[in-house]
């Protein structure tokens, strides 16, 4: 009992520590701290094998060893296109052709073309970012809602959906022998509801913001647009395409460390077409290097309070609940892959901790592997989007310089509130047609 109580106080004082704008590499190892010692777990490594130190700094050194090239390429991708002005010229192409007020839609089919062609949703963030920065300038729309116009794009109606590329729809795949298209029907229907619910949604809130008076407010540290003659606009999209093009080639062959050839294969396509249009290289190369620390150090502070939470005493009794629930399995599945991701901050999390718990069993019951796929794809991307998931940290903090206050309520609606829905409309489709 007092484990859970620890195990959930500090996940709620974590939640609260970061919406409040806590640094994280504070905030965070004192959650878990709060974790460790109300679990009964050695806080040094000299004590027991399961030990605080040793389990928060493996979440943490882990995160950072499988993605620090990732978030450096990313962020120097990003600042290349900032530096260049190929961001200012596709988002000005893109205003001049379809208008202002199409600008907010550009920025969300940017991101789903790249997400649904296997780019890192992380990555997706930092690549769009400078076009997206652009556009909501040139529309005159309050830069709050960049994060969720982002985030939109990337960790909804693409990221779970059939045939996309992304590991949460993969994952599935190992434990109950189907493919990628797994029930890719419901799959059609509920990308649909959640691409149109969403947006319209988006578009709303933005109208009532912009009707309460908000506009663009710029700030010391955006980009400097200096006079001079821009870039064609097609040479600020070759880049994505050559980092979409390199990512969807590779991605069954290198699987993850395709976005680093990838990414790599942009940078330097940025570099040999726009070289001339460089108004300070060195400084961009400063601050890609320094963002990209920034970015994946708050998100792998998060990762170490997950990874202690998961070695806690109160975490697999949670696990055994959630993935012994009595009822139709389907909503079983759903509950315990939302519930585990929204603990762990992570949808793919979720998905790895409960599928091999819940999957032989079902599978054994005659469960249809196909609806459970799909089932657990949408339902990891929902809760997942709490305040302190990896992914909403980067893109608002490190990625926007938002915070939490301003940006996150938006972006928890199109995230969270929207693919919730979308899973109840998953789960009537397969229970009751």
């Amino acid at each position: 009992m007092l484990s859970m109580i620890g195990l959930l106080g500090g996940l709620i004082l974590l939640i609260i520590l970061t919406l409040r704008g806590v640094n994280l590499f504070i905030a965070a190892p004192i959650c878990a701290l709060l974790v460790a010692l109300s679990s009964g777990m050695a806080i040094f490594p000299v004590s027991a094998d399961t030990n605080f130190i040793n389990a928060y700094m493996d979440g943490f050194a882990g995160f950072l060893s499988a993605w620090f090239f990732m978030f450096l390429l990313g962020s120097l991708f990003g600042k290349f296109m900032e530096d260049t002005g190929a961001a200012d010229s596709v988002a000005s192409y893109i205003v001049g052709k379809l208008g202002m007020k199409h600008a907010v839609l550009a920025v969300v089919i940017a991101c789903a073309v790249l997400t649904y062609g296997g780019v890192s949703v992380f990555i997706v963030a930092f690549s769009v970012y400078p076009m997206a920065l652009s556009l909501f300038k040139d529309a005159n729309l309050p830069r709050r809602f960049i994060p969720a116009t982002l985030a939109f794009g990337s960790v909804t109606f693409t990221m779970t959906s059939a045939g996309s590329p992304e590991i949460q729809n993969w994952i599935p795949v190992k434990h109950l022998g189907t493919s990628p298209y797994a029930a890719w029907e419901v799959s059609l229907v509920v990308a649909i509801f959640m691409a149109t619910a969403g947006y319209f949604w988006l578009n709303k809130m933005i109208k009532k913001a912009v009707a309460n008076g908000e506009t663009f407010e710029a700030r010391d540290d955006d980009p400097v647009v200096i006079e001079r003659r821009r870039p064609h606009p097609i040479t600020g999209v070759i880049p994505l395409i050559v980092v979409l093009v390199l990512s969807f080639a590779l991605h069954d062959i290198l699987q993850q460390t395709a976005l680093i050839v990838a990414l790599l294969g942009g940078v330097l396509s940025i570099v040999i077409i726009n070289f001339k249009h460089f108004h300070d290289m060195g400084n961009a190369i400063n601050v890609g290097t320094t963002g990209a620390l920034v970015a994946i150090g708050n998100t792998a502070a998060v990762v170490g309070f997950g990874a202690v939470a998961k070695v806690s005493p109160a975490f697999t009794a949670a696990v055994d609940v959630m993935t012994h629930m009595p009822g139709n399995e389907l909503l079983g599945a759903a509950v315990a892959v939302s519930v585990i991701a929204g603990l762990t901050g992570s949808a793919s999390g979720g998905q790895a901790i409960a599928l091999p718990l819940v999957a032989p069993g079902y599978l054994d019951m005659g469960v249809n592997p196909e609806q459970l796929h799909r089932v657990v794809a949408i339902s990891s991307g929902a809760l997942d989007t709490l305040p302190h998931n990896g992914y909403v940290v980067t893109t608002i903090r490190a990625i926007c310089k938002e915070t939490h206050q301003r940006a996150y309520w938006s972006m928890a609606a199109l995230t969270a509130v929207i693919p919730l829905i979308g899973v109840a409309l998953a789960l009537g489709l397969f229970i009751f047609f």
